[in-house]
């Protein structure tokens, strides 16, 4: 394509030049995750032909030293391209065998550009395409991730929402279904609900590292695995998972794991789906501690910032804000990630380096904003005993009880005489001489409402 002028300083070559020129879109490149992943799979690669005699110990050592630098971030600057290019990510792999390849002859002493001692084709991309190492890349970085970051902030979420629901245990407040209210239940058993559903992300999150364990790499262009060693792929695997401690292995259908990325979008809905946890448990929250004496107000949030530039005292539950924000992002990255692994035509799916994108990022989000709101939300909400107490006594549910004892009819007419008054259900009671006071009270003590069919459990 004839000559192309490249930045005197950069390490990448005349393939990504014109990728950098192609692709003017976001200003949005890579991340260091996923660059990361890609040096290690050029170190792993350069690894396995080594071993297999076909890259000699002078140029694999080269090579595993500039991965090496590329996997610690130290040539971060050196990968400009933009996340909207190429579908295949073709620009990217070249990218990357180009840096290595120029600093590899920096470090032997030659020219950058020489492609001495090391070609960016012939010695780097060894064995590989671009249609094997990209996917295999989305699924080292989304694995890394997951477990590294993700799952340990789910981890200690999980923890902080058991402790709060033991903490909390003997809280009574009022239930609400529809919005309204309903039978009294233990605070402690409400946040026993949310510890519960991130009980299960982190479930979700190991069923997403699952989903990503089988590598694409060893089928080169189209699956049939051309101009590859027979054996590069099983040792490429062993070599990545001695860094990532992740369960890698090769694909067991290389047209599968090339043509469709149907694993990223289960990992992706996985996520999804811990989004919406995350979004259901922040938004009671802010709910909940509503007010501070016009709301709900049953749980007192941190104070972490003024929440008014006109109104004095303003505090606003903004960790929760920040929290349903990433939520949102996340739910519309896997619309993006299903239609991008959707777009699969043949022996290819061409929208990759998107489809990377929006997943890594829900993953870093999650990550980020889950240890965000364990830190300066979850750990110091204290609960308003006396209002959960206040809104327990004047709640309209707590002649649920009566039922069974006076009959549904009667026990409606009482809840429709405290609506119309604004008198609670134990003095229209009282009044009306339903019962006796010992049972009366008995009958209407919100403890026994919150242990159907025996004794309840901290937690349950």
């Amino acid at each position: 394509m004839g000559s192309m002028e490249v930045p005197a300083d950069a390490l990448y070559g005349a393939s990504t030049q014109r990728a950098v020129l192609n692709f003017p879109v976001s200003g949005q490149p890579f991340g260091r995750e996923f660059i990361r992943a890609l040096g290690l799979i050029k170190w792993a690669c350069a690894e396995a032909n080594f071993e297999l005699g076909r890259l000699s110990e002078e140029r694999t050592t080269l090579i595993a030293r500039a991965a090496q630098e590329i996997i610690d971030g130290k040539l971060d600057a050196h990968f400009p391209l933009d996340i909207y290019q190429t579908g295949s990510g073709t620009s990217t792999n070249m990218n990357i065998n180009e840096v290595i390849a120029n600093r590899c002859s920096q470090l032997a002493g030659k020219a950058i550009g020489s492609k001495d001692p090391v070609h960016p084709n012939d010695h780097v991309n060894m064995g590989q395409s671009s249609n094997d190492v990209i996917p295999t890349a989305i699924h080292v970085a989304v694995g890394e991730r997951l477990r590294k970051y993700l799952l340990p902030a789910l981890e200690q979420l999980h923890g902080a929402l058991e402790k709060k629901a033991l903490e909390f245990w003997d809280v009574i407040k009022i239930g609400r279904t529809h919005l309204m209210d309903a039978t009294p239940v233990r605070l402690g058993q409400e946040f026993g609900g949310y510890a519960k559903q991130i009980e299960y992300a982190r479930l979700r999150a190991g069923n997403a590292i699952a989903a990503v364990e089988e590598l694409p790499l060893g089928g080169t262009a189209v699956g049939t695995g051309l101009n590859c060693h027979p054996d590069f792929p099983t040792i490429v695997v062993r070599h990545l998972w001695s860094q990532t401690s992740i369960a890698f292995r090769e694909a067991r259908n290389h047209f599968e794991a090339q043509a469709a990325k149907d694993g990223l979008v289960q990992a992706s809905g996985q996520l999804k789906t811990i989004a919406v946890s995350l979004f259901k448990i922040a938004n009671d929250i802010r709910w909940l501690g509503s007010g501070p004496r016009c709301g709900i107000g049953e749980i007192i949030l941190p104070e972490t910032q003024p929440g008014s530039s006109i109104m004095p005292g303003k505090v606003n539950p903004v960790i929760c804000e920040s929290v349903m924000q990433v939520c949102a992002r996340v739910i519309g990255n896997d619309t993006t990630a299903t239609w991008a692994a959707a777009n699969g035509n043949f022996e290819l799916n061409v929208m990759m380096p998107v489809l990377a994108h929006s997943i890594l990022e829900s993953i870093r989000l999650l990550a980020n904003v889950t240890n965000v709101f364990r830190e300066k939300c979850i750990e110091g909400i204290k609960p308003n005993v006396e209002r959960c107490a206040e809104l327990v006594e004047y709640s309209m549910a707590m002649v649920t009880s009566l039922a069974p004892i006076i009959g549904y009819d009667k026990a409606a007419e009482i809840a429709k005489e405290s609506a119309k008054t604004g008198r609670t259900v134990r003095e229209i009671c009282r009044e009306m001489q339903i019962l006796p006071e010992d049972e009366l009270t008995k009958a209407l003590d919100p403890f026994a409402m919150t242990k159907p069919g025996g004794e309840g459990s901290a937690g349950g």
